[in-house]
């Protein structure tokens, strides 16, 4: 992996920093692919709107495909540096943090201003606020700290094992929670369509293995590339096929949308193509490698607040999505709120985090939460192996989702 290497020492005399432009505008593009799903899904284009328009709800179906690798790309990119990173406690809490600001933030704000109908706020509403990861408010962020407590035990086997054990070890999981669940013409009871942390742990361990040895016929982006469109056309080419089925026969109803589950094979396979399109990229230096390398840290606030349960099912129709009556007028309303969604996603955690860094300096003056700061941070150094010693304030975050 030279290239990987050069490129990552290119990156850190951009920035400072070791994060890399081509992997930043990979995780800025998949959020704007949740952001398509989540326009999609929670519109009902995908049936074609208010009008069941065939024309709208064909045009879906294929942006759909077009973006159904989403949370795939940003498991493999969360995935593909956690496996070089070390827990940390500190780590962990301001992503609890993160997750709770926006959570009972956003969703309190929403029903004051009267956007939670009264019949709606009750107590499950609140639970969802105040408890959002062991209620799966955000189930991608619930499978993702719940991997990120297992990588202290993880974490040093996958960089430990011969390229055999990592291969017997991922087609195991792989056959386990992707393979059966492709080729069996039925529902299964454990399959949970990859929203869960298993399926997270499959990726993660794809992402590890991907890191540590390469996948060699992949090496060339244009075959990468043009495999990922040969899978998304056989996504949506077999869903298709799997709902003329159902629909003429009556069979097969409960895997009618079973290609476009994040665990089945066709998108697993297009989201590692296109992943590694992006990890054999070389972005020129300039304005918009270093724009990436600055807006990427933040896509993860995009998700919290879209997603918030208070205005999850609002926000697509503020688009006019009920005036779409036309492929051309799902193209221009989908690219807007995507670009506006983003946009404001990046502008308020940008705001959220120089608030958190002002109230962190404000409480460095309370002696009780100085203490706090250092027990966090010989927790910090005893995960690491530096036990005795404090990460500076510069040190990258190599585990940042």
């Amino acid at each position: 992996m030279a290239l990987a290497a050069q490129q990552e020492k290119r990156q850190e005399n951009i920035s400072g920093s070791r994060r890399r432009p081509e992997l930043e505008l990979l995780r800025c593009i998949a959020m704007m692919m949740v952001i398509t799903l989540h326009f999609l899904g929670k519109s009902g284009l995908l049936e074609g709107g208010s009008e069941g328009n065939m024309m709208v709800m064909a045009g879906s179906w294929i942006f759909e495909t077009a973006a159904v690798g989403a949370v795939n790309l940003y498991m493999l990119l969360s995935g593909y540096f956690l496996s070089r990173s070390h827990f940390k406690l500190s780590r962990l809490l301001k992503l609890l943090l993160q997750v709770w600001t926006y959570s009972a933030g956003i969703g309190l704000a929403a029903a004051a201003l009267g956007l939670v109908p009264a019949e709606e706020f009750n107590t499950y509403f609140l639970l969802q606020l105040l408890f959002p990861i062991l209620q799966a408010h955000y189930w991608f962020l619930t499978a993702y700290i719940f991997l990120y407590l297992m990588l202290p035990l993880i974490g040093n086997a996958v960089c430990e094992m011969e390229k055999k054990t990592f291969q017997i070890v991922l087609g195991l999981f792989l056959t386990a929670f992707c393979l059966i669940k492709t080729i069996l013409p039925f529902q299964l009871e454990t399959d949970a369509k990859g929203y869960d942390c298993l399926w997270y742990l499959c990726v993660f361990l794809t992402a590890a293995y991907i890191r540590r040895f390469g996948i060699p016929f992949l090496e060339k982006k244009r075959r990468a590339f043009f495999l990922y469109a040969v899978l998304s056309c056989l996504i949506l080419g077999g869903s298709f096929a799997i709902r003329w089925i159902s629909t003429t026969t009556g069979h097969l109803e409960y895997i009618r949308g079973n290609t476009y589950h994040y665990n089945h094979l066709l998108p697993y396979l297009a989201s590692v193509c296109l992943f590694m399109v992006f990890l054999k990229l070389k972005m020129p230096e300039g304005f918009f490698s270093r724009l990436a390398v600055w807006a990427g840290p933040y896509t993860l606030g995009v998700y919290l607040l879209h997603e918030n349960l208070a205005i999850r099912y609002l926000w697509p129709h503020w688009f006019g999505t009920d005036q779409i009556t036309g492929v051309l007028g799902l193209t221009w309303r989908l690219l807007t709120a995507v670009a506006v969604v983003f946009a404001v996603g990046i502008l308020v955690e940008w705001l959220r985090n120089l608030a958190m860094k002002g109230l962190h300096r404000l409480l460095m003056g309370w002696k009780g939460y100085r203490a706090v700061i250092s027990k966090i941070e010989e927790a910090d150094a005893l995960f690491s192996g530096k036990s005795g010693g404090n990460h500076s304030a510069g040190e990258p975050d190599r585990g940042r989702a």
